[in-house]
């Protein structure tokens, strides 16, 4: 399909850019031009198929997935796959854009299910699509329609990330088991930790445990682990490698969602792309909720459960439940569950450290230094 731009691969390293943000960098620009490729030959599909509305939807995701994120998904993906010895990018650039498309699906779902008005500082698939539908004075509920067709951009969009990952596991004979294996488990993972996570918003109550399963499900197998063991996989990494990196993986996707979870209360609206009182109006059953519930005293309690899960609650109202946060010690407590974890990635990527090759091991202990400095 054309997704990579580069010069054929050679069993030379690449020049390794200075520090994290580099490196990053790097990765961000051949994904980008992976994906306009990726929309092209889509576009073009559709063009000589004589579908206008399917290169409209076409245009719909592409917009999103343009719009930039950080890429972090996808680039575990592709430095693992370097780190472990994989030297071409034609193999794992596919791979890597299945994994970016599979977030972009989710979040166009997830703005739905959120009821988000903006994603990436810009309105939300089913945002433009509600007022597309007021513009053209269409007929019918116009939210519904929005809500109707963000679905559908999502289903395309997960459609492409199969289609994309399915490429690249064919034959490869029990290596396509696993990869296959791998990435329909990342799937199904996140997923079911979405419907844990609406179960306890919905009872208002969840135990440690319960807690402990959206976290390792919702982020810490897909935001990390997954994509890491895929470009493991990919390149054929050895089953020691590859077990100390899951162990790599797990902590810091958890580590991120932590912290997702405080920049979601404490954040600064331009650095997240959305209003941060969000997933408190929203009723999102945290670890920081439930720090704060487990220790707030009564007076407390009433002030945290006028505002949360309330989308009328008043700025005073968030403000004031966000005091609570900090003066029940929720706060502090989430941030060492973060570092903890930090911790612990950081003893498993020394474990392996001498295995991997320079600009994948510079990445992995890179991003530990990434979170810590997101924390502050």
């Amino acid at each position: 399909m054309g997704l990579s731009a580069e010069a054929p691969a050679t069993d030379r390293p690449p020049a390794v850019p200075e520090g994290f943000s580099g490196l990053l960098a790097g990765f961000r620009d051949k994904l980008d031009r992976a994906l306009a490729g990726w929309l092209e030959v889509k576009r073009e599909e559709a063009a000589a198929a004589g579908s206008p509305e399917t290169l409209e939807l076409i245009d719909g995701v592409g917009q999103l997935a343009t719009q930039g994120g950080k890429r972090l998904r996808p680039a575990l993906v592709y430095y693992t796959y370097r780190g472990c010895g994989g030297a071409s990018d034609d193999e794992v650039l596919p791979l890597a854009l299945a994994t970016e498309l599979l977030h972009t699906y989710l979040l166009i779902h997830d703005d739905i299910m959120d009821h988000a008005e903006v994603r990436r500082g810009l309105p939300a698939a089913h945002v433009r699509f509600r007022d597309a539908h007021r513009a053209h004075g269409l007929h019918g509920d116009a939210a519904d329609f929005g809500r109707s067709v963000a679905i559908l951009l999502g289903d395309l969009a997960q459609s492409w990330a199969v289609e994309l990952a399915s490429s690249v596991s064919a034959g490869r004979g029990p290596a396509s088991r696993e990869l296959a294996r791998c990435f329909s488990a990342m799937c199904q993972e996140v997923i079911g930790g979405q419907y844990l996570e609406l179960l306890v918003a919905q009872r208002r109550a969840a135990s440690e445990e319960e807690l402990l399963r959206v976290l390792r499900l919702k982020s810490g197998r897909y935001t990390a682990e997954r994509p890491i063991q895929l470009g493991a996989l990919l390149a054929g990494a050895r089953p020691e490698i590859l077990e100390e990196l899951s162990r790599y993986g797990a902590a810091v996707g958890e580590a991120f969602q932590l912290q997702d979870d405080l920049l979601g209360m404490f954040g600064d609206p331009g650095t997240v792309g959305k209003p941060v009182d969000t997933d408190l109006k929203e009723g999102k059953f945290t670890f920081l909720i439930h720090h704060a519930r487990q220790r707030a005293t009564p007076e407390q309690l009433r002030t945290l459960e006028a505002a949360l899960g309330r989308p009328d609650a008043t700025e005073a109202q968030t403000a004031e439940a966000l005091r609570v946060l900090e003066e029940t010690g929720a706060r502090a407590a989430v941030t060492a569950m973060t570092d903890e974890r930090l911790r612990a990635a950081r003893v498993s990527l020394e474990a392996v450290a001498g295995d991997l090759r320079p600009d994948g091991r510079l990445f992995l202990a890179g991003l530990i230094d990434y979170l810590r400095e997101r924390e502050r």
